[in-house]
């Protein structure tokens, strides 16, 4: 029944009957796992962790926390006395472990009626869907006085956020050596903060280049402990960022991250023509999205470098993404380009481009991908709506990368998901002979810390 239509009416002392029974049934899921977690604050291994919740262990808390305290007490709260019951105490007992997909019904069953301060003691029982009895013994509860009939409240809509394939990268990145990282300019809290947190987990061995004193005098202001760090002198920001290419050619960093100066300032020491780590490649961003409302990671490009790409530059764009994808394990990404229709519209320059590089990579001049568009958003991510506009596509629906048609929608895509639907955005930069970590202000510890992860699985997989 609808709870938002369901009538709760409540049996007083005086109605109520030995005998008299009530029930409801809820199927278990890992969501409900979490929830109880969460309400809870506890954080055993034996609910959240897949290897160590093997065991029975596992599941007797797990009956022990959704059926006792949410079932039992649902049955008695909202049917038998119902409203206004007050729930004075219970002896149970667990007989058979519950686990995700089971199907509980729990029961309960007056047995005594106590006149006496109004009390109620009833028999408790739950069984899964097989009929086995999973839990038993007794409640006793204070029934109300006063009837009460009204319509159920509607209950909200929870949703959990979940980041777990950053959390993945991220516990991956964290098995090998630590990556020599070259920080250009760390003179803020955020570039510090990065580096620090990177350090402690293992990801990279931080390198700090720019003025000595005041990126000293910075870290005691956010009392970061930097001392075990190499510091880097260099006068100013344009020094920072040309003292951290240097650092890569003499061999001592395999990454760049940026820190408090402008990406543009740090790109020019990049690309320059004699000194820089140009590879023939060109520059572009991925942001490595984690949505909790999508099934995969989407990698969003290119919303930070290149402003309004033509048809060969987006080239060299979906080939960095596609490398990368590689790099996190997606061995055959599939790669939606998006543009604000579906078809192609000569009067639209993103269909033209998305068509063209369709037949780019039929080609083989675009490799290691399965491509399609020109696709809408809504297409690229979600299968009713490609059904609805009966799009048969191997990459409808199903996206790994989304190729944006310039710099402003990516931007725009990329920071909607994120302070919309809670994302977490890992930015790296791509073509140049090392990875380029870009970190922003906006960023919670966990993209900071992936976007690191990120650079040290490039790097593994680029030697």
């Amino acid at each position: 029944m609808d709870m938002r239509t369901e009538l709760l009416e409540n049996r007083i002392f005086s109605e109520i009957a030995l005998g008299d029974s009530a029930s409801l049934s809820r199927t278990i899921t890992l969501d409900d796992i979490a929830l109880f977690s969460i309400i809870s604050g506890d954080v055993n291994p034996a609910h959240l962790d897949k290897d160590y919740a093997a065991s029975d262990l596992f599941h007797h808390i797990i009956a022990q926390g959704v059926l006792t305290a949410g079932l039992i007490s649902a049955v008695l709260g909202t049917k038998l006395p119902g409203p206004g019951t007050i729930y004075l105490g219970q002896e149970l007992k667990f007989r058979a472990p519950v686990s995700p997909g089971d199907t509980i019904t729990a029961k309960v069953t007056v047995t005594e009626l106590i006149p006496e301060k109004h009390r109620v003691i009833l028999d408790c029982r739950c069984l899964n869907q097989d009929g086995k009895d999973v839990l038993s013994g007794t409640a006793t509860v204070q029934a109300p006085t006063e009837k009460v009939s009204r319509r159920a409240i509607a209950l909200p809509e929870v949703r959990l956020l979940r980041h777990e394939f950053l959390r993945n990268v991220l516990t991956k990145a964290t098995t090998g050596t630590p990556l020599p990282t070259a920080i250009a300019y760390p003179c803020d809290e955020t570039s510090l903060l990065a580096a620090t947190e990177a350090a402690t987990r293992g990801l990279i061995t931080p390198i700090l280049v720019g003025p000595t004193a005041l990126i000293s005098a910075k870290a005691a202001e956010y009392k970061l402990d930097i001392s075990a760090f190499r510091i880097e002198d260099a006068a100013c920001s344009a020094a920072a960022a040309k003292r951290a290419v240097a650092l890569v050619h003499e061999g001592a960093a395999r990454a760049l991250m940026k820190g408090a100066l402008h990406t543009d300032e740090l790109l020019h020491e990049v690309m320059h023509e004699t000194t820089g780590l140009r590879t023939g490649s060109r520059l572009s961003h991925v942001y490595v999205m984690d949505v909790p409302s999508y099934p995969k990671p989407l990698l969003i490009t290119d919303a930070a470098i290149n402003i309004c790409p033509n048809l060969a530059e987006k080239q060299s764009i979906v080939q960095n993404a596609i490398g990368l994808a590689h790099a996190l394990g997606i061995e055959t990404p599939r790669v939606a380009i998006l543009a604000a229709v579906e078809t192609v519209n000569p009067a639209m320059q993103a269909t033209l481009d998305a068509a063209a590089l369709c037949k780019m990579a039929e080609r083989g001049q675009i490799t290691g991908a399965i491509l399609d568009g020109p696709l809408a958003f809504d297409n690229a991510i979600s299968a009713n709506a490609a059904a609805q506009k009966h799009i048969t596509s191997p990459v409808a629906g199903q996206a790994d990368i989304l190729v944006v048609p310039d710099i402003e929608s990516g931007n725009m895509l990329a920071k909607q998901l994120t302070f919309l639907t809670n994302a977490d955005a890992a930015g790296i930069v791509l073509g140049a002979s090392v990875p380029i970590i870009l970190t922003s202000r906006a960023d919670n510890d966990r993209a900071r810390l992936a976007s690191c992860a990120i650079a040290v699985m490039l790097a593994g997989a680029h030697g």
